[in-house]
Order: structure tokens, then C-alpha cells, then sequence
């Protein structure tokens, strides 16, 4: 089967390699490798741009949410139904990024992404706003992402070589959390000066600089020339995982780690204002310490890059990880929950990066599209279980409750395959 794009389709063809332009200082150098690739730095520039947008919707988002209904059930709700599309679609959309040109399907997720959240703003604008409103466009950008993710992911590894892939992974990491340090920040300003409307607005027009970005790639699509029927290449990326038991086992720790962990985020405004009594202002500010420690964390991975026992050192970080989520749970010193959110952030992005480098290192590129979407349904499928799950569980206990069982069930997980190994330990 030829592969999709042709910085893969020949790899030891150097002509066919992505070129990079070295750095001068080795520190540098192994830091920020797959900045030496041209289309990836144009794609992160691009991709960092955009995510401020979204996190500052999403930081708007969830206030106005928590304003019009006081409810944490639907803080949760907005939550799953943004992230149920990826479970429902994000297969499909796996099998049609092994098939179509990946930088399209982007730029169709990214032209839907920007209408929704210009069709916020102008109902927001115009005092037209209801909570089913908000909950539908979240669903229709669930469904761009769906089939922008599978895209996303498989177009990364064609922009850098093999080596680098792990650092580009991590990089990648930096960006989404860099963007969560300045989005939530960004948001606490707009929404004193412009309102939400303003927020969901700038989310719009950040959507043109991905856009432009992906306009720009180098990097050219190579059509399949042995298409066999969408249900038929999804069974062979299902065979493929199912006999790969290090896959089998990220996959199932990437969907615990985000069902039982992301509520940590997802309850953040409820901690703002129900535990330390503050405004959206002490949201922002706790949301900048988790994305902070998250940046520091995915600089830690970028710099190690791929060394040995990497898997064994995954699972040991995720243990910590869980107590830290109990320990924020149990906190009501403001400045002692802002190191725990800061330390929680680097430990969530180093399990996270770690994993995603370790299936991408595995999975062929022929089959990176549909193996890389079986991940992404795990992964970003437990977002909107578990904030919907611990959502409801919250409204009848309490959040902090939810949280301190989350944390030491996270844990749980991690010393499981600590001691089973199931391939994960030996990688």
C-alpha cells in the first residue's frame, strides 16, 4: 500500500526525507530538533495561534455555562457532548486520512471550528445565548475535530524524520500547553474589556492563521493506489493494534489517565468559585499554573527525546500524578493548590507526551491514520465520559470528593502495570 504522503512514501531516499537546518548549539539542537524542520515550524506556529483562541473560548465558555445554569452537571455536559463526536467519528476519520490528503481534511476542520465560534459570539452579541445553544456548537466542533484529529496526528510524523519524531511529539505538546498558559489569561482580560463575545470572536479569527499555515506546507499528498472499502481498512488497523499488546496497553492507560484525570481541569471553575470563592479571574490564574507546569513538563520530554525504559518511567510519573490530583482535592490554601496544579500539569504532559511517542514509534505510516484514531478514541474519549461521569457524581457529593477518588484510582492504574507489565514496562 503507498503511503500517503510523499515525505514518507520512500524512506531511504534521502531526496524524500523532510529537510531540516540545523542549530548551532547542540543544547539547542537536541531541545528543538524538530524546529529545524521548516513545514513543522510553520504547522506549530500556525497550530499555537489557534489553540490560544480555543482555550480562551474555552475558559469563556465554561464561565458563561457555570453562569446560566449553576450547574456542574452541565459543566460536564458541554464537556462530553464537545467530546462525544470524536468517540462516534473519529475512526472513520482515521481510515480517511489514510486515504485523503491529511492537509485538506485540516482545513475543513478548520473552517468549521471558526464557524461555530463566530456563531457563539454573534448569539452571545446579541443576548441570544441559551445553554442548548452552547451545547450544539460544541457537538459541531466535536465532529471537525472527529476528522481533523486522525489528520493532525498522522500529518506530524511527514514533517520531521524518524529520530526527531518523539522531540516533534513533544513540541507539539509545548504549543497546546503553552496556549493553555496564555489562552486562559488572554480570556480573563477579554472578558473584562469585550465580554464573552469578544472571546469567542478572537477564537474565530485565530482559525485563519492554522489555515494559512496549512496552506503553505510543503509537504505533497500521494493518493492510495489499492483503496479497499472503509469498513474493511478500519478491520485491518483493529488487527493491527489487537496484535501489538504494547499498543492494546497504551491505549487502555490513555483512556483511564483522561476518563479519572481530566476532571481535575474540568472542575477548576468550580474550585475557583465554590472552594477559594473567587471570579473567573482566580480561574484563569489556577488554569495558567496547570498549563505552566504542563509547558515545563513537555520541555523535559522534548529534551530527553527517546531513551530507554521509557515506558517504566510513564507509569512511574502517572503514579505521581494521581497523588497530586488527591492532594489538590484535599487543599484549601490557594497557593499550595497552585503548586499542585502547576506540579499535576508537568506530570499530566510528560504521561501523555510519552505515550503518544511511544504508539507513533510503533505503528507503521500505512497504518498511522487508522491506529493512531483507535488511540485518539481512547484518549479523547474518557475526556467526556469522565467529566460527564464525575459531573453527575459531583452534583450529588461534592467535587473535591470526585476528585480525591479520581487521583488515587489514576494511581491505582499505573501500579497495575507497574506490576503486570503488559508490554508497557519493557518499551
Amino acid at each position: 500500500m503507498s503511503t500517503p504522503f510523499e515525505a514518507k512514501a520512500h524512506p531511504t531516499a534521502e531526496a524524500s526525507q523532510p529537510v531540516s537546518t540545523p542549530l548551532r548549539s547542540p543544547i539547542l539542537q537536541r531541545a528543538l530538533a524538530a524546529f529545524t524542520y521548516r513545514d513543522f515550524r510553520v504547522l506549530w506556529m500556525g497550530a499555537f495561534t489557534s489553540t490560544v483562541g480555543t482555550w480562551m473560548q474555552k475558559v469563556a465558555q465554561s464561565w458563561l455555562v457555570l453562569q446560566l445554569t449553576g450547574s456542574t452537571l452541565y459543566l460536564g455536559l458541554d464537556d462530553f457532548l464537545g467530546q462525544l463526536p470524536i468517540l462516534l467519528f473519529t475512526l472513520v476519520g482515521g481510515v480517511i486520512a489514510d486515504r485523503h490528503d491529511r492537509r485538506r481534511l485540516l482545513l475543513g476542520s478548520q473552517y468549521v471550528q471558526m464557524a461555530t465560534a463566530f456563531t457563539l459570539a454573534a448569539l452571545v452579541f446579541s443576548n441570544h445565548a441559551t445553554i442548548w445553544y452552547i451545547l450544539t456548537l460544541s457537538f459541531v466542533a466535536g465532529l471537525a475535530q472527529a476528522f481533523g484529529g486522525p489528520a493532525y496526528q498522522s500529518l506530524i510524523p511527514s514533517l520531521v524524520n524518524k529520530k526527531d519524531l518523539p522531540n516533534a511529539i513533544a513540541l507539539n505538546s509545548i504549543q497546546f500547553n503553552l496556549a493553555r498558559v496564555v489562552g486562559p489569561l488572554l480570556a480573563g482580560l477579554a472578558m473584562a474589556t469585550l465580554g464573552a463575545a469578544g472571546c469567542f470572536s478572537l477564537n474565530g479569527l485565530s482559525f485563519l492563521v492554522v489555515i494559512v499555515a496549512l496552506m503553505s506546507l510543503t509537504v505533497r499528498h500521494i493518493p492510495q493506489t489499492d483503496r479497499k472499502p472503509i469498513l474493511h481498512e478500519m478491520q485491518g488497523g483493529f488487527a493491527y493494534a489487537r496484535s501489538q499488546p504494547a499498543i492494546v496497553a497504551l491505549t487502555v492507560l490513555a483512556f483511564m489517565t483522561t476518563f479519572l484525570g481530566l476532571p481535575l481541569l474540568t472542575f477548576l471553575p468550580v474550585f475557583a468559585r465554590d472552594i477559594f470563592h473567587g471570579d473567573i479571574g482566580r480561574y484563569s490564574e489556577m488554569m495558567a499554573y496547570s498549563g505552566t507546569g504542563a509547558v515545563v513538563g513537555a520541555l523535559v520530554v522534548a529534551w530527553l527525546g527517546r531513551f530507554r525504559h521509557m515506558g517504566m518511567v510513564l507509569l512511574a510519573v502517572q503514579v505521581v500524578f494521581g497523588a497530586l490530583i488527591v492532594a489538590f482535592a484535599l487543599s484549601r490554601v490557594p497557593w499550595w493548590s497552585n503548586l499542585l496544579l502547576f506540579a499535576a500539569g508537568a506530570a499530566l504532559i510528560c504521561v501523555f507526551s510519552m505515550t503518544a511517542s511511544l504508539v507513533q514509534l510503533i505503528v507503521p505510516d500505512h497504518l498511522r491514520g487508522r491506529v493512531m484514531s483507535i488511540y485518539m478514541v481512547a484518549f479523547r474519549g474518557g475526556m467526556p465520559l469522565g467529566s460527564l461521569a464525575s459531573g453527575y457524581v459531583a452534583s450529588v457529593t461534592s467535587a473535591p470528593a470526585v476528585l480525591a477518588v479520581n487521583g488515587a484510582l489514576v494511581s491505582v492504574v499505573a501500579i497495575y502495570f507497574l506490576i503486570r507489565g503488559h508490554g508497557v514496562r519493557e518499551l
